[in-house]
């Protein structure tokens, strides 16, 4: 009889060792696929996005100064002038607000990958004179374009003369698209620096400056330390600010989803209690031998917590194991399980990516194991 009970409470043991081991690999195995979510929208949205812009209207002879002002700051790795207006682009009846940002094709690449955004059509086409455009997918698909198509941007600025108030028009032809996500290729399109400023009657004057860092992540340190230097009358905020409602959300949900996955280890933390009490239960005669023979309250307790940290240590470690290798692989896993039984977990329409991306921070393996 007693055999059995012990064979039962080493049950009840190994049950709990492996409760705090799958809480243990589920939480970082799900903190891992938000990490890589939130990464791989993050890179979708740099892609056609500066790390960080400084707005306000400046002559060309101040832009040079401006931009070695930026450029002393050692996480600054590169700065170029933009051109940034607004519109109406209409072809065959169909009318879409447009965003037109006017940029140098040749120093574009070094502020976001641009050339990589492509899906067709290039850069080269993009030159003074030119009144080329490069168009958002979505925009393009709109408008139902083509390359070599001709679109009419609408101005919102009139033409005052004896026929009265007219807008002011400009025809472009279609050089190529990109495609962005969070509808950023629905109303945004790229033409020349020099086409920008004809186009916006700015001659001889920018709209602002964008920068590439070498580290995006510290762009708020950048911002701080430029605002603190009084450049003037601009304003001046980075990627993050830009998308910062996104980002929040997913930071918020981040933590949300540790603090409901630790209650799958708060149940394996009491079953681990309800086996040490039972365990205590059991040995009473056992713990009366022991006090008999002059061992202190102290001792005898610290037996039953060294069994009940054993249990949870190795729970812990075998949970750590587990959830680095299920995290390194999930992507893998998924994409097989999907192809054995042919179904979809993720619309590319609907979660922005089609796959399921995983990225391991080692501070959130280190936060779970030491909770």
């Amino acid at each position: 009889n007693l055999k059995r009970r012990d064979h039962f409470i080493t049950f009840i043991s190994l049950v709990s060792m492996i409760g705090i081991a799958l809480g243990v690999m589920v939480l970082i195995t799900v903190l891992s696929v938000m990490n890589g979510f939130s990464k791989e929208v993050r890179e979708k949205i740099l892609s056609v996005t500066p790390h960080l812009v400084l707005y306000g209207p400046m002559s060309e002879a101040k832009t040079p100064s401006l931009m070695q002002t930026m450029m002393a700051n050692s996480l600054v790795s590169s700065v170029a002038p933009f051109i940034e207006g607004q519109g109406m682009m209409t072809r065959q009846g169909v009318v879409r607000g447009v965003v037109i940002k006017g940029i140098d094709p040749h120093s574009v690449n070094t502020i976001f990958p641009l050339k990589q955004s492509l899906i067709e059509g290039s850069l080269e086409g993009l030159a003074p004179g030119s009144f080329g455009v490069i168009l958002g997918e979505k925009l393009g698909m709109a408008l139902n374009a083509d390359i070599g198509s001709k679109v009419t941007l609408v101005i919102p600025e009139v033409n005052v003369s004896i026929a009265g108030a007219t807008p002011r028009l400009k025809q472009l032809t279609v050089l190529g698209f990109f495609k962005a996500e969070f509808s950023l290729d629905s109303g945004l399109g790229f033409v020349h620096l020099e086409d920008a400023q004809k186009l916006y009657k700015m001659k001889g004057e920018m709209s602002g400056l964008q920068a590439k860092l070498n580290n995006p992540f510290r762009s708020g340190e950048v911002v701080h330390a430029l605002r603190k230097q009084n450049l003037g009358p601009y304003y001046i905020t980075d990627w993050a600010e830009m998308n910062g409602t996104y980002f929040g959300a997913v930071q918020m949900e981040k933590r949300i989803m540790f603090l409901t996955l630790m209650m799958i280890l708060a149940i394996a933390a009491f079953n681990l209690i309800s086996t040490l009490v039972m365990v205590v239960t059991d040995k009473r005669s056992d713990i009366a031998i022991l006090r008999t023979l002059g061992a202190s309250r102290r001792k005898i307790m610290a037996i039953f917590i060294s069994q009940g940290s054993v249990i949870g240590v190795i729970g812990t470690f075998i949970g750590v194991i587990l959830g680095i290798l299920l995290a390194l692989n999930v992507e893998t896993l998924v994409s097989e399980i999907e192809k054995l039984f042919g179904v979809k977990f993720l619309a590319e329409e609907v979660y922005l990516i089609s796959k399921l991306p995983s990225h391991l921070i080692a501070s959130d393996v280190v936060l779970i194991a030491v909770v």
